[in-house]
């Protein structure tokens, strides 16, 4: 069996469907591109009056402004797709997963609160105290509330960062060992 030849491996990368993510990093990189001319041509506007190249350069700053137009549409609209995307991935994240995703480096310590207040159960109820950290309804005005753990968990730790990074707000607080 032969090896695929170049050009039938350069076929397959050409047919390659791109993530979100690729797609948005080409375009910003051409977008960074078409900037760059547009910014080239204002400052060397001589390159416009001069009778000799100015077709050529009103032409190509033309071209530049009207991709930087098409591109930023582009880039808008990748990025509302991804937020999306990952808007839905957190969104369904179990309350564990939420809470370490938001909290990064205390994530230990908020699982911890989380457990003691609600037992991680982002519906869990008592009284004006609602959710995974058991926030009250001033709090919830305050800082946020939602129907998933990742929202609740946002909320509280806007919370958190509000008090000093400090876990007093909580009847369960995090006790370092």
């Amino acid at each position: 069996m032969q090896a695929p030849s170049a050009e039938t491996e350069k076929t397959a990368t050409a047919h390659k469907t791109l993530t979100l993510d690729e797609q948005l990093e080409r375009k910003l990189k051409a977008l960074r591109k078409y900037r760059g001319t547009v910014r080239f041509f204002e400052t060397h506007r001589s390159l416009l009056s001069t009778s000799e190249r100015r077709t050529d350069a009103t032409a190509a700053l033309a071209y530049a402004r009207k991709r930087v137009h098409q591109l930023t549409k582009t880039v808008t609209a990748l990025r509302a797709k991804i937020h999306g995307r990952d808007a839905r991935r957190l969104a369904g994240l179990k309350p564990k997963a939420a809470i370490c995703a938001v909290f990064g480096d205390d994530c230990q310590e908020a699982v911890a609160v989380a457990w003691c207040e609600s037992h991680l159960s982002p519906t869990a109820e008592n009284g004006q105290y609602l959710g995974l950290f058991q926030m009250g309804s001033y709090e919830r005005r305050l800082f946020g509330h939602g129907r998933t753990a990742h929202a609740q968990a946002v909320a509280a730790r806007r919370y958190f960062v509000r008090s000093g990074r400090d876990w007093s707000p909580w009847s369960c607080r995090w006790a370092a060992a």
